[in-house]
């Protein structure tokens, strides 16, 4: 088994990545979906947030409004540090498993963890080979404007908690510069995965 890091700053376009590499016939394990899982109604995730936070963190549903959560914490380091305390250890937990579990299915899997957040949290050495999705500042933020809806002085914001461009591309083995159009940005994740197979 191959376990893969693939990262890249929010509006890279690390999840059209995925896809592709998914289509081509990688195992995806994407933290971003077990993020939702581990606070998904009725788990202890949810409840140690709860706990953690009160009551306004929940929707009339009862689910977690990811919206007011993400006001609540981006605008506050130690907030956003009590979410990550309660939330990481469920997700990385969840990941190592799902890994495994691939890695059992099929010993010869390439398997890809799909992690946001791969270089603030220090795992890059956990990877057989780390996949940077790359593109440019303002790119990122126009593409968080136009599809996500969200105010330019969001998306700057968002980016400015995250690792940058530089410290990404410091842990890369290989790059995918998404820059330009999707066959573009196809014949790059092609080349990834002949080049991953080889390993």
């Amino acid at each position: 088994m191959l376990v893969v890091g693939l990262t890249g700053g929010i509006g890279s376009g690390k999840s059209e990545v995925a896809r592709r590499l998914a289509a081509l016939g990688a195992v995806v394990v994407d933290a971003d979906a077990i993020a939702r899982e581990v606070v998904a109604p009725g788990t202890p995730g949810l409840s140690q947030v709860v706990a953690e936070f009160g009551d306004e963190v929940l929707s009339p549903d009862g689910a977690l409004d990811r919206d007011r959560v993400a006001a609540l914490v981006f605008a506050d380091p130690s907030a956003r540090a009590r979410l990550n305390a309660i939330v990481h250890p469920l997700i990385g937990a969840a990941m190592i498993e799902r890994t495994a579990a691939a890695g059992e299915a099929d010993p010869h899997a390439v398997v890809v963890n799909d992690v946001p957040l791969l270089v603030e949290g220090g795992l890059s050495a956990r990877y057989d080979a780390v996949v940077v999705v790359d593109t440019d500042p303002e790119t990122q933020v126009r593409r968080l404007v136009e599809q996500r809806g969200m105010t330019e002085a969001d998306a700057r914001a968002r980016m400015a908690v995250q690792a940058s461009r530089e410290q990404r591309l410091a842990v890369a083995d290989y790059v995918v510069d998404n820059t330009g159009d999707l066959e573009h940005l196809d014949r790059q994740v092609r080349e990834v995965w002949a080049a991953l197979g080889a390993r």
